[in-house]
């Protein structure tokens, strides 16, 4: 703002049909829920699908992703082709279909409240709501071998999902997969950029997943500049359209001026917004 800059913020970019070839936000969210799958896997240390041989034979894992959005859905895609049992659930009603629709089993809790937030994303939920929440999925929990959690809220801290008397319950050798662990974490046990062991039970704390399939990730980043690009400016203009829907939601900064209101983040915490 102090150089007088327009400035534009990618997480900004609406979730229009429109403007979908240029979320960042869904295509690098897309390589995070596959790479965060296979994560899962190399922690395991057991086979995904139920294998029957002549030495013996074991059960299937045991799957659940907490979490279904663009990251959720392709970590329950992947999760099934490597032959997993899938559970999912997430606070937002409307996606109870898409889970069932990708071949896995909606985990339905009652709550008193739909965590449907606006842009497609979840919104926070009441305290009220939390507290349902952690005690109807505690027990439930505990019988998985391992959990993926997406939940993420923009501009807060990431919800607790799975409290430390979960992990005491779980089987020791399941994993953790917090793919929120760069905004506090969906378990509080989740340690920000490190794999470790507590109660038996491992949490994978990477923040970056996009960067363990960087080919990809760029080639998508790359195609969404491309797009944004296009729109922004081209040959018949003659100065950026700045009046466009999409590059008018994802301004930050205007003539000099932060646009606060475009914001959906509680500017007094530390990772809001003055």
């Amino acid at each position: 703002a102090e150089t007088g800059v327009n400035a534009l913020a990618l997480e900004l970019i609406p979730r229009t049909s429109r403007a979908q070839s240029m979320d960042v936000l869904s295509s690098q969210a897309g390589v995070a829920g596959y790479r965060a799958v296979l994560e899962a896997a190399a922690n395991y240390g057991r086979f995904f699908p139920m294998m029957m041989t002549s030495a013996g034979s074991v059960k299937a894992c045991k799957f659940c992703i907490l979490g279904v959005g663009v990251a959720g859905l392709q970590a329950i895609a992947t999760a099934r082709k490597l032959g997993a049992i899938v559970e999912a659930y997430d606070v937002r009603p409307e996606v109870r279909d898409q889970i069932i629709s990708l071949g896995a089993k909606p985990i339905d809790l009652d709550i008193g409240e739909s965590g449907s937030g606006t842009g497609g994303y979840a919104k926070e939920l009441s305290e009220e709501a939390k507290r349902k929440q952690q005690e109807q999925l505690a027990q439930k929990l505990k019988s998985f071998d391992i959990i993926l959690t997406t939940a993420n809220i923009p501009g807060r801290k990431s919800p607790t999902l799975i409290v430390e008397d979960v992990v005491k319950g779980m089987r020791a050798g399941s994993v953790i997969v917090d793919m929120a662990a760069a905004n506090g974490g969906n378990c509080p046990l989740t340690e920000a950029d490190k794999v470790v062991t507590k109660h038996g039970v491992k949490l994978v704390g990477i923040t970056n997943f996009p960067a363990l399939c960087p080919t990809d990730a760029s080639h998508f980043f790359a195609q969404n500049m491309v797009n944004l690009l296009d729109v922004l400016w081209n040959k018949e203009r003659t100065e950026l359209a700045l009046a466009d829907d999409i590059v008018a939601a994802a301004q930050l900064v205007k003539k000099g001026k932060v646009i606060s209101l475009a914001l959906n983040f509680d500017h007094t915490g530390p990772q809001g917004a003055k």
